[in-house]
């Protein structure tokens, strides 16, 4: 599978690429929204796993960018206060094939929310 990791922590987006690259999967990390987008719309991934909050774009605007494009494009959110986006987050949930993940998570907590959104 093709996945795009967009997260303003750059240690945490090449960690995620390494652990997903090791899954047998085709991984781009970038640094940004803004970035994500350009990346998305070069790569053309199955799923996307972004972090919420990032400077410029955050994940749920990149993502509504890109429903643009996919309407059902795969989305995993990441964030390290997932309630903060609640509502927004319901919404995504009930609508589209969306996971959410609290940081900080293990590796387990990744690969099955994966194998659930995938």
């Amino acid at each position: 599978m093709k996945i795009l990791v967009v997260d303003d922590d750059q240690g945490l987006a090449f960690t995620l690429q390494l652990i997903l690259e090791e899954e047998g999967h085709e991984v781009k990390s970038v640094t940004g929204g803004s970035d994500g987008y350009t990346s998305y719309l070069c790569f053309r991934p199955d799923l996307v796993i972004t972090d919420i909050q990032m400077p410029e774009r955050n994940g749920l605007e990149l993502i509504q960018h890109i429903r643009m494009h996919e309407p059902m494009i795969r989305a995993i959110y990441m964030s390290g206060n997932l309630a903060e986006y609640s509502l927004s987050l319901e919404e995504e949930k009930k609508r589209y094939p969306v996971g959410l993940l609290e940081k900080p998570f293990s590796r387990v907590e990744l690969m099955k929310l994966l194998s659930e959104v995938a």
